[in-house]
């Protein structure tokens, strides 16, 4: 079959994108699903700082990629051996398709599957096949999903089952945002209520962090970004306090002076992330989810680690399993505890997505949905 997507065929392109145009919207062969895949329509992909990150160069990927990583849709086709998927099911699609038997997933840490972090580098399917063809010549595949697409063929571990009831925009970005967020501050560190946390940047993931370091019960809840829409969307969210990042640390409340418990960095820049890091106090943890450029450097204060026993992490999908995790945060949507509708900023088709990576690239939108199947 014929699946028109986004394919990015050069890196670094110069922006505007909508001027530049680096992703074409193209119609590409797409081979029946595999053994242990699925065919699934796509409805609703986000655009995430994950998808830009490729295009400007950030995170190296092979071209022609078909891009795209966060996603919801139905299940039309199943391939051989799936056997707990049907057609018609309505599925959540992650982009670490964990392997269920590597030492990572046997350890209860899918989110850092061996086989999956080798096939989203190679740009193919859990696998290592390809589905995707222009002219013949093979596509890649960008983190296993490829979503900015009618249609994607994945893995059956990228795919997590959902209640068919979870409108599509919403369901989306329960596969990277919120997994993300909510996983770096429940799962990554375990966050107690009456806990102070600080959160820098408010973009999906931020936000999601916000949320879920809300729902923890901690407190105070730091927000901290430098456009006043997104703090002042954070306060709503359930942030008790929001600065600009000029004011902090001096501007932190009372009840953390002296720095916070905990500090997640959802910025992807070293500035940011050693600003939370000066912020997170005495015993502390700062904690880091955000892509800087790969050759970012950082540079901290070594004597700290030690003297004032803090600790820097890194958490990659929050530290998330997905196929546990995505249902858990689903109850908490439907329970009014996670008002994921409040981050969507905008629905466009597939043809605007170079304009999406504009407004993304300019920090004034959240989360952009692409509908890439128009009715």
């Amino acid at each position: 079959m014929t699946t028109r997507a986004a394919v990015l065929t050069e890196i670094g392109a110069p922006r505007p994108y909508a001027r530049s145009r680096p992703l074409t919207v193209a119609e590409l062969e797409l081979d029946p699903p595999g053994e242990g895949e699925l065919l699934v329509r796509v409805e609703a992909a986000g655009v995430c700082h994950s998808d830009l990150s490729v295009v400007d160069g950030s995170r190296v990927r092979p071209v022609p990629m078909a891009l795209g990583h966060e996603a919801a849709g139905v299940v039309v086709d199943v391939g051989p051996a799936v056997r707990d998927v049907r057609p018609g099911d309505h599925v959540v699609l992650v982009f670490v398709p964990a392997c269920g038997s590597c030492p990572h997933c046997n350890a209860g840490t899918p989110a850092l599957c061996a086989p999956a972090a080798t096939a989203n580098g190679a740009g193919t399917l859990l696998r290592g096949a390809h589905r995707l063809r222009r002219n013949g010549t093979a596509v890649h595949h960008h983190l296993g999903v490829s979503a900015f697409s009618e249609y994607a063929v994945v893995d059956r571990a990228s795919a997590v089952v959902i209640p068919d009831d979870v409108p599509f925009p919403v369901a989306a970005l329960f596969g990277c945002a919120l997994l993300t967020g909510v996983g770096a501050v429940q799962h990554t560190v375990s966050v107690r209520p009456g806990e102070s946390v600080a959160v820098f940047g408010l973009g999906g993931v931020g936000l999601a962090a916000v949320m879920g370091a809300a729902v923890a019960g901690a407190y105070p809840l730091i927000a901290v970004d430098p456009v006043a829409a997104k703090r002042d969307l954070a306060l709503e969210l359930g942030a008790t306090h929001a600065l600009h990042p000029d004011d902090v640390p001096e501007g932190l409340p009372a009840e953390a002076v002296g720095g916070v418990r905990y500090a997640v960095e959802a910025v992807g820049h070293p500035g940011a992330l050693a600003a939370a890091y000066t912020a997170t106090g005495r015993g502390g943890t700062t904690v880091t989810v955000g892509l800087p450029h790969p050759d970012a450097e950082l540079r901290l204060p070594a004597l700290s680690l030690v003297t004032e026993a803090k600790t820097l992490v890194g958490s990659y999908l929050g530290s998330a399993a997905p196929q546990r995790d995505v249902p858990r945060l689903v109850a908490l949507w439907r329970a009014g505890r996670l008002p994921v509708e409040r981050l969507h900023s905008a629905s466009l088709p597939l043809e605007r997505i170079n304009e999406a990576m504009d407004d993304l690239a300019d920090a004034g939108v959240v989360r952009q949905i692409i509908l890439p199947v128009q009715r």
